[in-house]
């Protein structure tokens, strides 16, 4: 059982958190130790120091990226729910995890279908100017060009999502 890096990506409200919680609690993965770190609780600890300008989110990314590996070394597979909007920051949190102990996985909802979710009526305020820097709305969003699993959870339920998120990790055992 190899300690892994989950990397949940894509915009807010595609359901990376929601997954990442339900994935850790799975049976099959019942004798791993896992750890979920959330992009949200991050910015309220860790990296609460940091904004939203590009300087500050790829700060932000190096900073989880290497909370990841520390664990992965400890012997943690690490669930990380955060947008990460550029496949720069997402190579650089590869490169610092490992290649061999990091998963990107692609949260492909739709933006009408994150808007229309907003359960904290951020793109709301974001569209009506208040939050600048949004990732969706105001600053961009870069689509993984390989990522070892898409998933969109309009297309799909949390239940299905989760059933092909463990069948991917326990893939991994067997290598």
């Amino acid at each position: 059982m190899k300690a892994l890096t989950i990397w949940l990506t894509g915009l807010s409200g595609a359901g990376k958190s929601t997954l990442a919680q339900q994935a850790a609690m799975h049976p099959a993965l019942a004798n791993r130790p896992t750890a979920i770190l959330d992009g949200d609780v991050l910015r309220t600890g860790l990296c609460k120091d940091l904004g939203f300008s590009p300087e500050d989110r790829h700060e932000n990314i190096r900073r989880v990226a290497e909370v990841s590996r520390l664990m992965n070394d400890a012997g943690v597979t690490v669930f990380c729910a955060l947008i990460s909007p550029l496949r720069l920051d997402r190579a650089m949190a590869r490169d610092i995890v490992g290649p061999d102990r990091f998963l990107e996985i692609y949260m492909a909802t739709s933006l009408e279908t994150c808007e229309s979710r907003d359960p904290k009526g951020l793109y709301r305020r974001a569209r009506a100017g208040l939050i600048q820097q949004f990732t969706g709305i105001d600053a961009p969003y870069e689509v993984p060009y390989d990522p070892v699993l898409t998933l969109d959870t309009l297309g799909q339920t949390i239940d299905e999502a989760k059933h092909s998120l463990v069948t991917l990790i326990l893939a991994r055992d067997q290598r």
